[in-house]
């Protein structure tokens, strides 16, 4: 998106004069733009500051919003199963009894099976997310996949064994599938470049808000002595897909996905939508700034997972994949499983759901203080140094665990995992969202950040499995000792991380295409100089 404010008299683009290569914009033959429309559209946006750009598109920030709000729905039902198996009473009906505790508990591998029942069909909605989004769009893949989940949602709120539970999951999880491979995309395409890191990172908020909602219900549900206590949670998932499908059906398409399908006339009207009129009294050239970015990327064949494996496009490929797959290793199971984590560490029940929903509520307040460290520190920054932070902090939690069982080092093991999971969300989680919305190509983007996702639940299913192990009380029962093994991998990650990952801050989509084109080691990105008027 752009800020455009010209002196030029207005110059709509006529239908006549849209790309005669076909149906897609990207295939082939270079087309005739307005370059120097293009330029100074990009020139703005580079001058602007964030509350300009907010000012000058309001619409475009609201549709972000809206489409972040889809997050909501995976977050909540993934810690909706993170919270079940605390509760007592769903452990009552479908658990057995554990010669450890003299309760009834769900099994670890039951209890693996229903957290890993929804990343495995989101697992398969990512890879259907790509092709049918490039297809027909973001806000109509968006839509269909929230009709799939209200139905879905009554398979869940009916199931009566646990087989019914983990069949309900994996068809819930198809459009969280959708959901969180077009939500990163969408929302870094329609705002300007100084509103990209903080309308990704909405994502993270919406996933802390989802924990939030799934806390406080769980919170006042869990003590209850029938059904209610998680047939009531279930049911509340119904609050979300309705309002928000009819709100993205009156959303703007993708001005970038209009312009690389050739509909330039529509792409204008777009632009018009998500600013103030006097922000875009020259549509015009932001629609020339996208074709100048897109022909950058042209090529003759139509956009293929193929293509993701070759050239400069495998190496922005593999970061957001590593990018993704590294939200399970540095401490996001902790952060997941929060409630089930206190609880091992020796916190009464309702101590360990009301700590839960602090843990909730402390992490929707980082992700909002990461909106200024991106801001001012930039992407890597705060990823890469967040990510050692916590490998500390994973090591001093291993280490309270070690001391004995104490109430002293109970005490010590909640803090550690609290703040662990506090400060997963100030720097490497929410700053994983800017990095995934900005480093694929135009024209791959819905095929990458597909692709990426998909590589997270790669990782994510045998975590949860290895998490549940290490927790169960019927199994390792490690306790916070787990944060060894979480540190290790955290360790590894920030060293990948420091290596590969370069700074978009304050970049085009044209300045990152040349700057992965010219091959620049990502940690001379900061300071290499990509001129206004370069192609190429």
């Amino acid at each position: 998106m752009a800020n455009v404010v010209s002196e030029k008299p207005n110059s709509p683009l006529e239908l006549e004069e849209q790309p005669k290569a076909g149906p897609d914009y990207d295939v082939g033959e270079k087309s005739d733009f307005d370059r120097a429309g293009a330029i100074n559209a990009e020139g703005i946006e580079h001058n602007m500051t964030v509350l300009e750009a907010v000012k000058a598109y309001p619409a475009a920030s609201w549709w972000a919003f809206v489409m972040s709000c889809t997050i909501i729905m995976e977050s909540y039902c993934v810690f909706l199963m993170g919270q079940f198996v605390a509760t007592q009473k769903f452990a009552d009906d479908f658990g057995v009894m554990s010669t450890v505790t003299n309760k009834k508990i769900i099994e670890a591998s039951w209890q693996s099976a229903f957290q890993c029942s929804g990343p495995v069909g989101a697992f398969i909605g990512v890879f259907i997310a790509g092709p049918i989004t490039s297809r027909i769009g973001y806000r109509w893949a968006t839509i269909g996949g929230l009709m799939f989940l209200n139905a879905f949602i009554f398979i869940f709120y009916f199931g009566n064994s646990q087989g019914m539970f983990f069949a309900a999951q994996i068809l819930e999880g198809i459009p969280w599938g959708i959901f969180i491979a077009n939500a990163p995309a969408y929302c870094a395409e329609i705002v300007p470049l100084r509103l990209r890191a903080p309308a990704t990172q909405m994502l993270q908020m919406f996933w802390a808000i989802g924990s939030i909602i799934v806390g406080g219900i769980t919170y006042h549900y869990q003590s209850k002595n029938d059904s209610s206590a998680y047939r009531v949670p279930i049911a509340l998932q119904w609050m979300f897909p309705t309002p928000l499908a009819i709100l993205l059906f009156l959303a703007p398409e993708s001005p970038w996905w209009l312009v690389r399908k050739g509909r330039l006339a529509e792409a204008e009207k777009a632009v018009k939508r998500l600013g103030r009129a006097s922000a875009t009294d020259n549509p015009a050239d932001a629609v020339a700034m996208m074709r100048r970015t897109i022909e950058l990327e042209a090529t003759e064949k139509k956009p293929s997972l193929i293509e993701l494996w070759k050239g400069t496009d495998l190496y922005r490929t593999l970061i957001v994949c590593g990018v993704y797959a590294s939200q399970n290793l540095t401490g996001n199971l902790i952060a997941n499983q929060a409630v089930f984590f206190f609880k091992q560490a020796g916190m009464a029940d309702n101590t360990a759901f009301a700590l839960g929903l602090i843990t909730s509520a402390l992490q929707w307040i980082m992700v909002m203080l990461s909106w200024v460290l991106t801001t001012y520190l930039g992407r890597r920054t705060i990823y890469v140094y967040g990510q050692f932070i916590n490998c500390a902090f994973l090591i001093a939690l291993g280490i309270a665990a070690s001391c004995g069982s104490s109430i002293a080092a109970s005490n010590a093991q909640a803090s550690l995992g609290l703040i662990v999971s506090v400060l997963f969300c100030l720097g490497p989680a929410p700053a994983s969202w800017v990095i995934i919305g900005e480093t694929p190509s135009v024209r791959l983007r819905p095929l990458t950040t597909g692709i990426g996702r998909g590589a997270y639940y790669v990782v994510n299913i045998p975590c949860i499995f290895l998490s549940s192990y290490m927790l169960n009380s019927d199994k390792w029962n490690l306790g916070g000792k787990s944060g060894y093994v979480w540190a290790g991998t955290a360790l590894f990650c920030s060293v990948m991380s420091w290596q590969f990952i370069p700074e978009m801050k304050h970049r085009s989509f044209r300045e990152i295409d040349i700057l992965f084109k010219r091959k620049v080691q990502a940690r001379k990105w900061k300071d290499t100089v990509v001129e206004l008027n370069d192609d190429e």
